[in-house]
């Protein structure tokens, strides 16, 4: 049996093992990977560390350790090891997330020590598709240009303070969201239907890798919900999303949120897994 010791901080020299256990599940760790594809296991560059439970050669599971608490395949044994070691550093992360039996058992563990969560998502479903939607899909859903960032920026603000219940410009005054959602715009990941400076639909692609994305901030304007701009724009982005950059695209939803997830439906995403979230 493996046995707490066994957890450590890996390093650039563990890159293309802890690659080899993050591909094994495409979808599911489609966020870490692409982390990783990226910027490679060095702390600084990372944004955090990435914990290893098993020995070099014999990795079984990981834990991304940055601004958000992410188990990767993480049975018992390897949670009480991650949970060992988030409960000595204290609480850095803003988020737990990841597959719903490993982070439900890794919170029962951090719990007592960290104090009660702001919100839980017990239950989020992930779902993908990795064929064309059946839906016609929305021919002015198109990649946001960089010169659109003022227009996009309040629904991008607007959708995280809906979707999480705070607003990105707590804390920094909103610095690094907006880092976020220009470099999202650079790199040719975010799309938007705009009328007349008025964002109507908006979704990007926060997550790539050879074999995955992962669509997040799917949005529409609430006076014009009802209308079938989520479903033909979700149809847009998925058929973009797998003509540039990966076979099968995927995303995660409230459970409790029933109109998302029927939009979801219609345009063709099935369910595959299913996460959790403790945000604090």
């Amino acid at each position: 049996m493996l046995r707490t010791s066994a957890s450590r901080v890996l390093d650039d020299s563990d890159r293309d093992e802890a690659l080899a256990l993050l591909d094994s599940d495409p979808v599911a760790n489609v966020f870490v990977a692409s982390r990783v594809r990226t910027v490679g296991l060095n702390q600084a560059r990372l944004g955090g560390q990435m914990w290893g439970f098993g020995p070099r050669g014999g990795l079984v599971s990981l834990c991304y350790a940055g601004a958000n608490l992410v188990p990767v395949n993480a049975g018992p044994e390897a949670v009480h090891a991650f949970a060992d070691r988030a409960r000595k550093q204290g609480r850095r992360c803003s988020s737990i997330v990841g597959p719903a039996d490993a982070v439900s058992l890794l919170w029962e563990r951090l719990e007592p020590h960290w104090g009660r969560a702001r919100a839980i998502r017990w239950a989020q479903p992930v779902m993908a598709i990795s064929q064309k939607s059946p839906v016609p899909p929305d021919p002015l859903v198109r990649r946001v240009r960089p010169e659109e960032f003022d227009i996009v920026l309040p629904a991008c603000v607007a959708m995280f303070t809906e979707e999480v219940g705070v607003s990105p410009n707590l804390g920094d005054g909103g610095a690094l969201y907006r880092t976020r959602v220009s470099e999202l715009i650079r790199i040719g990941r975010s799309y938007a239907r705009i009328e007349d400076g008025r964002v109507v639909f908006k979704a990007e692609i926060g997550a790539v890798t050879p074999f995955a994305c992962q669509v997040q901030g799917v949005w529409v304007d609430p006076e014009l919900r009802g209308q079938g701009f989520a479903v033909a724009g979700m149809a847009a982005v998925v058929e973009a999303a797998l003509s540039c950059f990966a076979p099968v695209v995927s995303l995660y939803v409230n459970d409790f949120n029933t109109p998302a997830r029927a939009v979801y439906r219609k345009v063709g995403f099935h369910e595959v897994d299913t996460f959790m979230s403790v945000l604090f």
